[in-house]
């Protein structure tokens, strides 16, 4: 996922469900430094920070993600699957939904309360001592997300872990958790996104995504358009990586709509593997499956010789991806999905129509300011029969009388409806949905990840 930073429990220095002053303190800290998106592109002070730690990021083999969308559900693919075949895991992902904690996970389970605060003590005088350092030299100390890096690699260190996913948080070169060593570098789809940081084009936009293939690693490449696959290409050949390509390699050879997901067959690196229940919605999630398989099968079938086929339809069947596509309640039904560009907003419309039949089905959406408004609601317009216009806690969320306005243009005066908070945007889509005693009405909530994770707190979704 983006760095777009879901509100944080304990921002209003209330203790966290769970955690109490020490972790409500925590939080605080960290989030009094520069948010996750605003990028400084340097590996600098994290390299200084890991450097003091002893280099935790070394003691764990790795498998490191990055793309545009599809990256978090991916990556849990991942850890689920290795979790499976006996190892001791660690998952970094971002953005979170509920809590900070979710960053972090040991063998499938957020940090503890406790072992998170430890974590934090432990990391917290050499952060520190590099913050002294730079200020010194006019340099601005670590952010959120350089903080966090550190927590998450010396809490896998100490558990200890065996391997871990790692999620970047935006790009890849200078993403703060690339001072990890991949030995496989996953590329899920690149599109545009993040280009005021990451380049205007969707070939500028891969070449800092390509920063996580490394020297001799093993690059798995989700199907990507032809102007990115060439700079993926290209950096695989300039660091003697080896390629593994989706429809070439490996990929989905069959799959169909089953109840609760999706039944799949899937062409892996070492052998076919058929009859893989996946209990998520949509074509992009087959091919996320297909993708952290062959990282898997890389890492642990270097020989070719595939995966125990039980093992990887025990695992697949046991995923989840909060926030994606993720029925949240029911009478009427409620979708909850954190698609925030236009490229996930259309599979997000692919995928509800191939799974979903609803009657009628009203979309409350929310956008933040520095993306492509017009692109996600016109990806949505001809799924949604009428559209509710709001706004997530976030301070970057755009306004919804300007985001009306952009709605309008989309889908027309009659069909859009505007709310200012969010519990009234969710009243308003219950009653058109449900309009003249209408049944088998849904609602859609969409448009940023701070608004999918609004939406499951106000519903009490854990």
């Amino acid at each position: 996922m983006s760095r777009e930073t879901a509100p944080p429990a304990g921002r209003s220095g209330r203790s966290p469900e769970g955690g109490g002053a020490d972790l409500a303190a925590v939080y605080r800290e960290i989030l009094d430094r520069a948010p996750e998106h605003d990028l400084v592109p340097s590996l600098d002070r994290i390299r200084a920070v890991c450097d003091l730690l002893g280099d935790p990021q070394r003691s764990f083999r790795a498998v490191h993600l990055t793309g545009t969308n599809g990256k978090s559900s991916t990556t849990r693919m991942v850890e689920r699957l290795l979790r499976e075949h006996g190892l001791r895991t660690g998952r970094f992902t971002s953005p979170h939904l509920a809590e900070m904690r979710e960053r972090v996970a040991v063998d499938g389970e957020p940090l503890a309360p406790e072992r998170f605060v430890a974590a934090h003590r432990d990391v917290s005088p050499f952060v520190d001592l590099v913050d002294a350092a730079s200020a010194e030299r006019g340099e601005p100390r670590l952010t959120f997300f350089e903080v966090l890096v550190a927590l998450a690699y010396a809490a896998f260190a100490d558990a200890p872990v065996e391997v871990a996913a790692v999620e970047v948080g935006m790009g890849g070169s200078w993403d703060a958790t690339n001072v990890v060593d991949g030995e496989v570098a996953v590329l899920t789809p690149v599109a545009l996104d993040h280009q005021r940081f990451l380049g205007a084009s969707v070939a500028e936009i891969a070449a800092e995504k390509a920063g996580v293939i490394k020297p001799g690693a093993t690059a798995v490449l989700a199907q990507q358009p032809v102007e990115a696959a060439e700079v993926l290409l290209r950096r695989a050949a300039e660091v003697g990586a080896t390629v593994a390509r989706e429809g070439i390699e490996f990929g989905v050879l069959h799959r169909e709509v089953a109840v609760g997901g999706q039944l799949l067959t899937v062409q892996g690196l070492g052998g076919v593997y058929e009859d893989v229940f996946l209990p998520l919605y949509g074509g992009h999630q087959a091919h996320n499956a297909a993708c952290a398989l062959a990282a898997v099968e890389a890492l642990l079938a270097g020989d070719g010789g595939g995966l125990d086929r039980g093992v990887v339809r025990t695992a697949l069947a046991d995923v989840d991806s909060p926030g994606r596509l993720e029925v949240v309640r029911r009478g009427p039904t409620v979708l909850v999905d954190a698609a925030h560009n236009p490229a996930g907003a259309e599979a997000l419309a692919g995928a509800v129509e191939e799974s979903f039949t609803f009657t009628r089905l009203v979309g409350v959406v929310g956008v933040l300011a520095d993306k492509d408004a017009e692109g996600i609601l016109g990806a949505l317009e001809p799924l949604l029969a009428e559209v509710v216009v709001t706004r997530s806690s976030s301070e970057r969320a755009i306004d919804p009388e300007d985001l009306a306005a952009v709605a309008v243009e989309v889908f027309g005066e009659d069909r859009v409806h505007v709310a200012r908070k969010l519990d009234e945007a969710i009243d308003i889509a219950f009653g058109r949905a449900e309009e003249g005693g209408l049944v088998g009405g849904g609602v859609l909530v969409t448009g940023s990840i701070t608004l999918a994770a609004d939406t499951r707190r106000l519903l009490g979704t854990r």
